[in-house]
């Protein structure tokens, strides 16, 4: 690779923030400050430049559901949307329950244009009975362990899977909070809009009574968990709580939970259906103070494709999710950034290097400094921009935010010295 240099930006990473040019030699920066000279320049006047974003939920639907998704196409709209590194969830068919699937997984992010790593299951089939083989998948490098997309409803399996984690150095178990007894049926949260639109609903019940047990159990075994898609005003009080008295626990929230109430489904869109599904007000609110106290760790989007066809069906019959790798950043300068709620460096803390640290990549979220790996993220933002799902890069187009006008936008992703977006398209 030739010597490339990023100039005119403003460097913000977990040590600071200054104005500086960043030169990138044999895939690592090699030098910060000012004038800087090399044979490739990439303009970032007017942009953050920042390690790359690290999402730790996503869903990239291969194996067995690549009409939706696939490793090549998610990763791409990640690398758009800034990010360097993914970690795939679980609920594919066949599942991320043995370790030939993740192999395949990990051998098709090897050819992407953004680090993909694997979750592994918890347990075997996501059945919520008996745990996956924790350890074979942890030597491959799984280190968060999740059914994401079902609850471990089974307070002993959920028990058992915590303590094995303890003799796998760095593994957490990622928690989808939400009692299948209390949820079953319902299709949008349990609440005013629910009874007005005679749509069955979830309550917030049942995220809180998953997150009470598991705390619990984090407190017995002393092991990690981590709660994905935290979403109720009661559950994030509860990790408040439990970080208080020092357990070891931390979570994630999701744009759409900080964006959109369930006031949207009063559309009958299917676009809005999403799992755990849409809240209150109160609840938007409190996810928002939860990120800005630390009590939430970390913004993921929870990226959900769905062929356009099955997100026609009727809102009750449609499945659960929506895209949101492309979006994540703008949707957080919008409504946290702008507003005062979140600094610039909260903000990217809990897209960047939160995340690596809890999904143990070593080479995401580094300073932007001599020796780090060069993932770098080059954000503009003040450019302006309409999301038109059509152009989006994933194979689905079941966006929420199609025409909607949002202010910031990634710029440039820089993956290990290779530039693969540059002035907001894909180079490969």
């Amino acid at each position: 690779m030739a010597d490339l240099v990023i100039t005119g930006g403003r460097v913000l990473d977990a040590s600071g923030e200054r104005a500086a040019d960043v030169l990138v030699r044999g895939g690592h920066v090699v030098e910060v400050g000012e004038g800087l000279r090399g044979d490739e320049r990439l303009d970032a006047a007017g942009c953050i430049v920042t390690p790359g974003l690290v999402d730790v939920h996503v869903h990239l639907r291969e194996p067995g559901m690549e009409e939706a998704e696939t490793v090549e196409t998610g990763a791409r709209a990640a690398a758009l949307g800034g990010y360097t590194a993914v970690v795939a969830m679980p609920n594919t068919t066949p599942p991320l329950d043995d370790p030939a699937v993740v192999a395949a997984v990990l051998a098709a992010g090897e050819r992407a244009i953004c680090e993909v790593a694997s979750s592994g299951a918890i347990t075997k089939g996501r059945q919520g009975r008996e745990l996956a083989p924790m350890g074979e998948l942890h030597k491959l490098g799984v280190r968060m362990f999740t059914d994401d997309g079902d609850c471990v409803a089974d307070a002993g399996v959920m028990r058992r899977a915590l303590e094995y984690s303890l003799a796998l150095p760095m593994a957490v178990i990622s928690q989808h909070a939400e009692d299948p007894a209390l949820a079953g049926g319902g299709a949008m949260h349990e609440g005013e809009w629910s009874s007005r639109l005679g749509i069955p609903g979830r309550p917030a019940a049942a995220e809180e009574v998953i997150v009470a047990r598991d705390l619990i159990l984090a407190g017995v075994t002393g092991a990690h968990v981590h709660f994905q898609h935290v979403s109720t005003a009661g559950a994030v009080e509860m990790v408040r709580a439990a970080k208080a008295r020092g357990l070891r626990v931390s979570a994630e929230a999701c744009p759409h939970h900080f964006t959109l109430t369930d006031a949207c489904c009063a559309s009958f869109d299917p676009v809005f259906k999403v799992n755990p599904p849409l809240r209150t007000e109160a609840d938007l609110a409190a996810i928002k103070a939860g990120l800005a106290d630390g009590t939430i760790d970390v913004i993921a989007t929870d990226h959900a494709p769905h062929p356009t066809e099955a997100k026609e069906r009727p809102f009750e019959e449609a499945p659960s999710g929506m895209l949101g790798l492309e979006t994540a950043l703008a949707l957080v300068w919008e409504e946290l950034v702008r507003p005062g709620v979140l600094t610039e460096a909260q903000a990217l803390a809990a897209a960047s290097w939160r995340g690596a640290a809890i999904a143990g990549l070593a080479h995401q979220g580094q300073p932007v400094a001599p020796d780090a790996v060069a993932n770098l993220c080059i954000f503009d933002p003040e450019h302006r921009w309409e999301v038109d799902a059509d152009r989006l890069a994933s194979k689905a187009r079941n966006t929420p935010y199609a025409g909607r006008t949002l202010t910031g936008k990634v710029r440039h992703t820089i993956l290990r010295g290779e530039v693969v977006v540059r002035d907001g398209e894909a180079q490969r």
